[in-house]
Protein backbone atom coordinates (compact mmCIF):
# COMPACT_ATOMS: atom_id res chain seq x y z
CA UNK A 1 0.00 0.00 0.00
CA UNK A 2 1.41 3.73 -0.95
CA UNK A 3 2.14 5.48 2.55
CA UNK A 4 0.28 8.99 2.70
CA UNK A 5 2.99 11.79 3.18
CA UNK A 6 2.24 14.62 4.78
CA UNK A 7 3.11 18.04 2.98
CA UNK A 8 3.19 20.65 5.59
CA UNK A 9 2.96 24.21 4.74
CA UNK A 10 3.40 27.06 6.95
CA UNK A 11 0.21 29.55 7.74
CA UNK A 12 1.45 33.43 8.99
CA UNK A 13 -2.33 34.86 8.30
CA UNK A 14 -5.45 33.81 6.50
CA UNK A 15 -4.74 34.20 3.13
CA UNK A 16 -1.64 32.21 3.60
CA UNK A 17 -3.82 29.58 5.15
CA UNK A 18 -6.02 28.71 2.17
CA UNK A 19 -3.66 29.22 -0.47
CA UNK A 20 -1.80 26.61 1.43
CA UNK A 21 -5.42 24.48 1.39
CA UNK A 22 -6.13 25.13 -1.81
CA UNK A 23 -2.45 24.38 -3.01
CA UNK A 24 -2.99 20.74 -1.38
CA UNK A 25 -1.39 20.78 1.94
CA UNK A 26 -2.31 18.20 4.44
CA UNK A 27 -1.42 20.15 7.37
CA UNK A 28 -0.89 23.78 8.57
CA UNK A 29 1.87 25.46 11.06
CA UNK A 30 0.74 28.72 12.68
CA UNK A 31 1.94 30.44 15.70
CA UNK A 32 -0.09 32.88 18.40
CA UNK A 33 0.75 35.76 19.15
CA UNK A 34 2.98 34.45 21.64
CA UNK A 35 5.73 32.11 22.44
CA UNK A 36 6.02 32.26 18.94
CA UNK A 37 9.21 31.47 16.48
CA UNK A 38 8.27 33.87 14.28
CA UNK A 39 7.25 36.68 16.52
CA UNK A 40 7.46 39.38 13.87
CA UNK A 41 4.65 37.44 11.69
CA UNK A 42 1.06 38.82 12.32
CA UNK A 43 0.45 35.38 13.48
CA UNK A 44 -3.23 34.63 14.58
CA UNK A 45 -4.63 34.77 17.77
CA UNK A 46 -6.69 31.84 19.97
CA UNK A 47 -10.51 33.95 18.88
CA UNK A 48 -9.44 33.01 15.42
CA UNK A 49 -9.13 29.24 15.79
CA UNK A 50 -12.54 28.45 15.57
CA UNK A 51 -12.76 29.72 11.55
CA UNK A 52 -9.34 28.23 11.22
CA UNK A 53 -10.89 24.63 12.37
CA UNK A 54 -13.78 25.45 10.11
CA UNK A 55 -11.69 26.67 7.01
CA UNK A 56 -9.35 23.20 7.31
CA UNK A 57 -12.30 20.83 7.85
CA UNK A 58 -14.00 22.19 4.72
CA UNK A 59 -10.59 21.77 2.92
CA UNK A 60 -10.53 18.75 0.42
CA UNK A 61 -7.95 17.10 2.49
CA UNK A 62 -9.65 18.48 5.79
CA UNK A 63 -5.75 20.01 6.96
CA UNK A 64 -4.78 19.34 10.25
CA UNK A 65 -3.98 22.51 12.22
CA UNK A 66 -0.37 22.41 14.44
CA UNK A 67 0.39 25.04 16.63
CA UNK A 68 3.90 26.21 17.26
CA UNK A 69 4.63 27.07 20.39
CA UNK A 70 8.54 26.68 19.95
CA UNK A 71 10.30 29.23 21.84
CA UNK A 72 12.06 29.26 25.02
CA UNK A 73 9.92 29.93 28.24
CA UNK A 74 10.67 31.81 31.33
CA UNK A 75 9.35 30.87 35.00
CA UNK A 76 7.28 33.94 35.05
CA UNK A 77 5.43 32.75 31.79
CA UNK A 78 4.26 29.39 33.22
CA UNK A 79 0.68 30.48 33.84
CA UNK A 80 0.46 32.70 30.97
CA UNK A 81 1.11 29.34 28.48
CA UNK A 82 -0.98 26.78 30.68
CA UNK A 83 -3.62 29.74 29.84
CA UNK A 84 -3.21 28.85 26.09
CA UNK A 85 -2.69 25.51 26.21
CA UNK A 86 -6.07 24.94 28.27
CA UNK A 87 -7.84 27.38 25.92
CA UNK A 88 -6.19 25.52 22.40
CA UNK A 89 -7.53 21.71 23.59
CA UNK A 90 -9.92 20.35 21.28
CA UNK A 91 -8.97 23.33 18.40
CA UNK A 92 -5.50 21.78 17.08
CA UNK A 93 -4.17 18.48 15.96
CA UNK A 94 -0.85 19.04 17.80
CA UNK A 95 1.58 21.27 19.55
CA UNK A 96 4.94 22.23 18.06
CA UNK A 97 7.51 22.67 21.01
CA UNK A 98 11.17 22.00 22.46
CA UNK A 99 10.72 23.33 25.99
CA UNK A 100 10.01 21.30 28.90
CA UNK A 101 7.00 22.97 30.25
CA UNK A 102 5.20 23.19 27.22
CA UNK A 103 5.50 19.03 26.98
CA UNK A 104 4.33 18.68 30.63
CA UNK A 105 1.38 21.20 29.76
CA UNK A 106 0.51 19.50 26.55
CA UNK A 107 0.62 16.06 28.76
CA UNK A 108 -1.57 17.63 31.23
CA UNK A 109 -4.52 18.54 29.08
CA UNK A 110 -3.70 15.56 26.36
CA UNK A 111 -2.59 17.37 23.59
CA UNK A 112 -0.54 15.67 21.17
CA UNK A 113 2.73 17.16 21.01
CA UNK A 114 5.96 17.04 18.43
CA UNK A 115 9.33 18.06 18.89
CA UNK A 116 10.40 21.23 17.36
CA UNK A 117 13.61 21.23 15.05
CA UNK A 118 15.04 23.72 17.84
CA UNK A 119 15.57 20.45 20.17
CA UNK A 120 18.62 19.36 17.64
CA UNK A 121 17.53 15.73 18.03
CA UNK A 122 20.37 14.31 15.54
CA UNK A 123 20.41 10.41 17.35
CA UNK A 124 18.40 7.59 18.07
CA UNK A 125 18.88 7.43 21.94
CA UNK A 126 17.50 11.37 21.65
CA UNK A 127 14.54 10.47 19.42
CA UNK A 128 13.76 7.26 22.35
CA UNK A 129 13.81 10.32 25.41
CA UNK A 130 10.97 12.16 23.63
CA UNK A 131 9.35 9.28 22.39
CA UNK A 132 9.43 8.14 26.16
CA UNK A 133 7.65 11.69 27.32
CA UNK A 134 5.19 11.48 25.12
CA UNK A 135 6.17 13.11 21.81
CA UNK A 136 4.09 11.54 18.43
CA UNK A 137 6.75 13.02 15.76
CA UNK A 138 9.93 14.88 15.88
CA UNK A 139 11.25 17.34 13.76
CA UNK A 140 14.69 16.51 13.11
CA UNK A 141 18.06 18.30 13.38
CA UNK A 142 18.75 20.06 10.18
CA UNK A 143 22.33 19.44 10.42
CA UNK A 144 21.35 15.52 9.21
CA UNK A 145 22.08 13.34 6.30
CA UNK A 146 19.55 11.18 4.63
CA UNK A 147 21.20 7.90 6.12
CA UNK A 148 20.93 9.49 9.68
CA UNK A 149 17.33 9.89 8.90
CA UNK A 150 16.66 6.52 8.24
CA UNK A 151 17.84 5.08 11.26
CA UNK A 152 15.56 7.72 13.22
CA UNK A 153 12.98 7.20 11.52
CA UNK A 154 12.79 3.63 12.77
CA UNK A 155 12.08 4.78 15.97
CA UNK A 156 9.63 7.47 15.88
CA UNK A 157 7.95 9.60 12.97
CA UNK A 158 10.31 12.10 11.88
CA UNK A 159 9.27 15.28 10.12
CA UNK A 160 11.88 17.06 7.56
CA UNK A 161 12.02 20.46 5.98
CA UNK A 162 11.91 20.54 2.54
CA UNK A 163 12.05 23.53 1.39
CA UNK A 164 12.63 27.24 2.33
CA UNK A 165 15.19 29.37 4.61
CA UNK A 166 18.12 27.66 6.10
CA UNK A 167 19.93 29.11 9.39
CA UNK A 168 23.72 29.28 9.48
CA UNK A 169 23.32 28.25 13.43
CA UNK A 170 23.08 24.86 14.41
CA UNK A 171 19.05 24.03 13.90
CA UNK A 172 18.58 27.80 14.54
CA UNK A 173 19.82 28.48 17.84
CA UNK A 174 21.68 31.48 17.16
CA UNK A 175 22.76 34.13 19.68
CA UNK A 176 24.32 37.13 16.88
CA UNK A 177 20.71 38.99 16.83
CA UNK A 178 20.74 38.65 20.38
CA UNK A 179 23.99 40.30 20.84
CA UNK A 180 23.33 43.16 18.26
CA UNK A 181 20.06 43.93 18.84
CA UNK A 182 18.19 42.42 22.07
CA UNK A 183 16.30 40.57 19.79
CA UNK A 184 16.64 37.29 20.57
CA UNK A 185 16.13 34.69 17.61
CA UNK A 186 15.21 31.89 20.57
CA UNK A 187 12.62 33.78 21.58
CA UNK A 188 11.29 34.63 17.95
CA UNK A 189 12.47 38.19 17.23
CA UNK A 190 15.66 36.84 15.37
CA UNK A 191 17.08 40.37 13.18
CA UNK A 192 18.53 37.99 10.80
CA UNK A 193 21.62 40.41 10.49
CA UNK A 194 23.73 37.51 9.09
CA UNK A 195 22.07 37.91 6.34
CA UNK A 196 23.80 41.64 4.98
CA UNK A 197 27.05 41.91 3.78
CA UNK A 198 30.33 42.12 5.61
CA UNK A 199 33.88 43.21 5.55
CA UNK A 200 36.88 41.95 7.40
CA UNK A 201 38.83 44.29 9.66
CA UNK A 202 42.07 43.75 11.20
CA UNK A 203 43.28 45.03 14.46
CA UNK A 204 44.75 48.23 12.37
CA UNK A 205 41.90 48.95 10.87
CA UNK A 206 42.62 47.90 7.18
CA UNK A 207 39.27 46.35 5.27
CA UNK A 208 39.10 43.72 3.11
CA UNK A 209 35.79 42.59 1.27
CA UNK A 210 35.35 38.76 0.74
CA UNK A 211 34.60 37.68 -2.93
CA UNK A 212 31.25 36.72 -1.19
CA UNK A 213 30.71 39.40 1.24
CA UNK A 214 27.20 37.28 2.80
CA UNK A 215 29.65 34.97 4.45
CA UNK A 216 26.83 33.99 6.65
CA UNK A 217 23.48 33.72 4.43
CA UNK A 218 23.16 30.64 3.84
CA UNK A 219 21.02 29.58 1.20
CA UNK A 220 17.46 28.55 0.76
CA UNK A 221 16.78 24.46 0.95
CA UNK A 222 15.57 23.15 -1.59
CA UNK A 223 14.44 19.51 -1.91
CA UNK A 224 12.53 18.75 -5.13
CA UNK A 225 15.42 17.26 -6.55
CA UNK A 226 16.04 14.59 -4.01
CA UNK A 227 12.63 14.19 -2.87
CA UNK A 228 12.28 10.27 -3.68
CA UNK A 229 14.91 9.48 -1.39
CA UNK A 230 13.59 11.62 1.42
CA UNK A 231 10.66 9.22 0.97
CA UNK A 232 12.79 6.29 1.13
CA UNK A 233 14.64 7.32 4.10
CA UNK A 234 11.48 7.31 6.36
CA UNK A 235 10.35 11.08 6.44
CA UNK A 236 6.56 10.92 6.76
CA UNK A 237 6.01 14.81 6.99
CA UNK A 238 7.53 17.27 4.58
CA UNK A 239 7.49 20.72 5.95
CA UNK A 240 7.53 23.95 4.26
CA UNK A 241 9.46 27.00 5.62
CA UNK A 242 7.83 30.37 5.58
CA UNK A 243 5.51 31.79 7.69
CA UNK A 244 7.23 35.64 6.88
CA UNK A 245 6.70 35.10 3.73
CA UNK A 246 3.31 35.76 1.51
CA UNK A 247 0.08 33.47 0.22
CA UNK A 248 1.84 33.51 -3.49
CA UNK A 249 5.15 31.97 -2.16
CA UNK A 250 2.92 29.57 0.02
CA UNK A 251 0.93 28.82 -2.86
CA UNK A 252 3.97 28.01 -5.96
CA UNK A 253 5.81 26.08 -3.23
CA UNK A 254 3.13 23.81 -2.08
CA UNK A 255 1.51 23.15 -5.53
CA UNK A 256 5.25 22.33 -6.62
CA UNK A 257 5.55 19.82 -4.14
CA UNK A 258 2.17 18.11 -3.74
CA UNK A 259 3.03 17.50 -7.58
CA UNK A 260 5.99 15.43 -6.26
CA UNK A 261 4.99 13.43 -3.19
CA UNK A 262 1.97 12.24 -5.28
CA UNK A 263 4.15 10.70 -7.70
CA UNK A 264 7.93 10.36 -8.61
CA UNK A 265 8.53 13.33 -11.21
CA UNK A 266 11.06 12.65 -14.10
CA UNK A 267 14.38 15.01 -14.61
CA UNK A 268 11.92 17.43 -16.73
CA UNK A 269 9.17 17.85 -14.45
CA UNK A 270 11.62 18.48 -11.35
CA UNK A 271 13.14 21.36 -13.49
CA UNK A 272 9.75 22.71 -14.20
CA UNK A 273 9.18 22.54 -10.44
CA UNK A 274 12.31 24.63 -9.67
CA UNK A 275 11.59 27.18 -12.43
CA UNK A 276 8.23 27.91 -10.95
CA UNK A 277 9.66 27.58 -6.79
CA UNK A 278 12.14 30.61 -7.97
CA UNK A 279 9.40 32.97 -9.24
CA UNK A 280 8.73 33.17 -5.58
CA UNK A 281 11.03 34.78 -2.51
CA UNK A 282 14.39 32.89 -2.41
CA UNK A 283 17.88 33.10 -1.45
CA UNK A 284 19.56 30.86 -4.30
CA UNK A 285 19.10 27.07 -3.45
CA UNK A 286 20.55 24.68 -2.04
CA UNK A 287 20.18 20.51 -0.65
CA UNK A 288 21.33 21.59 2.59
CA UNK A 289 23.05 18.63 4.67
CA UNK A 290 20.59 16.03 3.30
CA UNK A 291 23.17 14.84 0.55
CA UNK A 292 26.63 15.84 2.21
CA UNK A 293 27.60 18.53 4.11
CA UNK A 294 27.22 22.18 2.70
CA UNK A 295 30.36 23.59 1.33
CA UNK A 296 31.36 27.66 -0.09
CA UNK A 297 28.66 27.58 -2.63
CA UNK A 298 26.07 27.13 -0.32
CA UNK A 299 26.05 30.57 1.20
CA UNK A 300 23.62 33.03 -0.76
CA UNK A 301 25.21 35.63 -2.94
CA UNK A 302 22.17 37.57 -2.90
CA UNK A 303 20.83 40.07 0.16
CA UNK A 304 17.50 40.03 -0.23
CA UNK A 305 15.37 37.84 -2.80
CA UNK A 306 16.65 35.94 -5.88
CA UNK A 307 13.12 35.23 -7.20
CA UNK A 308 12.47 36.00 -10.72
CA UNK A 309 9.47 37.13 -10.11
CA UNK A 310 8.25 40.20 -8.29
CA UNK A 311 4.97 41.21 -6.99
CA UNK A 312 3.59 45.19 -7.16
CA UNK A 313 0.78 46.77 -5.61
CA UNK A 314 -1.86 47.16 -8.23
CA UNK A 315 -4.87 48.22 -6.46
CA UNK A 316 -7.77 46.71 -4.70
CA UNK A 317 -11.17 45.33 -5.37
CA UNK A 318 -13.94 48.27 -4.99
CA UNK A 319 -16.88 45.42 -6.32
CA UNK A 320 -17.15 42.11 -7.05
CA UNK A 321 -20.17 41.19 -9.56
CA UNK A 322 -20.57 37.57 -8.81
CA UNK A 323 -23.21 36.57 -11.32
CA UNK A 324 -20.65 38.13 -14.05
CA UNK A 325 -17.74 37.03 -12.36
CA UNK A 326 -16.22 40.60 -12.89
CA UNK A 327 -14.37 42.76 -10.54
CA UNK A 328 -13.83 46.73 -10.35
CA UNK A 329 -10.45 47.25 -9.28
CA UNK A 330 -8.79 50.82 -8.23
CA UNK A 331 -5.22 50.91 -9.83
CA UNK A 332 -2.78 52.51 -7.89
CA UNK A 333 -0.37 51.74 -10.88
CA UNK A 334 -0.50 51.16 -14.86
CA UNK A 335 -2.07 48.20 -16.54
CA UNK A 336 -2.06 46.62 -20.00
CA UNK A 337 -4.17 43.08 -21.13
CA UNK A 338 -1.62 40.59 -21.25
CA UNK A 339 -0.33 41.62 -17.84
CA UNK A 340 -0.10 38.86 -15.21
CA UNK A 341 -1.77 39.58 -11.35
CA UNK A 342 -2.25 37.56 -8.40
CA UNK A 343 -5.35 38.63 -6.04
CA UNK A 344 -4.63 37.76 -2.57
CA UNK A 345 -7.85 37.68 0.13
CA UNK A 346 -8.37 36.04 3.81
CA UNK A 347 -11.14 34.14 2.01
CA UNK A 348 -9.96 34.00 -1.56
CA UNK A 349 -6.56 33.29 -0.07
CA UNK A 350 -4.71 33.50 -3.84
CA UNK A 351 -5.87 33.35 -7.29
CA UNK A 352 -3.83 34.17 -10.22
CA UNK A 353 -5.01 35.80 -13.99
CA UNK A 354 -3.36 37.24 -17.10
CA UNK A 355 -5.56 39.73 -17.92
CA UNK A 356 -7.33 38.69 -20.99
CA UNK A 357 -9.59 41.91 -21.67
CA UNK A 358 -10.63 45.18 -19.84
CA UNK A 359 -13.14 47.49 -19.61
CA UNK A 360 -13.30 51.28 -18.11
CA UNK A 361 -16.73 52.55 -18.03
CA UNK A 362 -18.29 49.90 -20.47
CA UNK A 363 -15.15 50.50 -22.99
CA UNK A 364 -13.14 47.83 -23.88
CA UNK A 365 -9.43 49.66 -23.54
CA UNK A 366 -5.78 47.90 -23.63
CA UNK A 367 -4.73 50.12 -21.61
CA UNK A 368 -5.16 51.38 -17.90
CA UNK A 369 -3.34 53.96 -15.80
CA UNK A 370 -3.00 54.78 -12.08
CA UNK A 371 -6.12 56.46 -10.35
CA UNK A 372 -8.44 54.70 -13.44
CA UNK A 373 -11.76 51.80 -12.18
CA UNK A 374 -11.18 49.01 -14.58
CA UNK A 375 -13.43 46.23 -15.20
CA UNK A 376 -11.68 42.63 -15.29
CA UNK A 377 -13.14 39.12 -15.34
CA UNK A 378 -11.77 36.83 -13.08
CA UNK A 379 -13.51 33.88 -11.22
CA UNK A 380 -13.70 33.24 -7.45
CA UNK A 381 -12.28 36.45 -5.97
CA UNK A 382 -14.06 38.95 -3.30
CA UNK A 383 -14.47 43.08 -2.67
CA UNK A 384 -12.02 44.27 -0.75
CA UNK A 385 -9.06 41.55 -1.83
CA UNK A 386 -5.54 43.04 -2.90
CA UNK A 387 -4.34 42.88 -6.49
CA UNK A 388 -1.26 42.67 -7.22
CA UNK A 389 0.92 42.36 -10.60
CA UNK A 390 3.51 40.25 -11.50
CA UNK A 391 6.17 40.86 -13.50
CA UNK A 392 9.77 39.61 -14.60
CA UNK A 393 12.85 40.54 -12.73
CA UNK A 394 14.15 41.16 -16.21
CA UNK A 395 11.99 43.48 -17.46
CA UNK A 396 12.31 45.52 -14.09
CA UNK A 397 16.05 45.38 -14.48
CA UNK A 398 15.77 46.34 -18.17
CA UNK A 399 13.12 49.52 -17.53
Amino acid sequence: MKPRYELMAPAGNFPMLVAALNAGADAVYFGLNDFSMRASSKNFTLADLDEMREICDSSPRKAKMYLTLNTIIYDEEIGQLEGIIEKVKGKVDAVICWDHAVMLQCKKYEIPFFISTQASVANTKAAEYYKKLGAQRVVLARELNLEQIEKISQVIDVECFIHGAMCVAISGRCFMSQFTYDRSANRGACNQNCRRSYTVTDDSGNELTVENSRIMSAKDLCALPFIEKMKKAGVMSFKIEGRGRDARYVDVVTSVYRKALDNAMNPDEVQTGINELEKVFNRQFSSGFYLGKPAVHDFSTTENSAATEVKHALGKVINYYSKNQVASIKLMSDLAVGDKIVIIGNKTGIETAIVSSMEIENNTVEKARKGDMVGIKIPGIRKNDAVYKIETRKNIINR
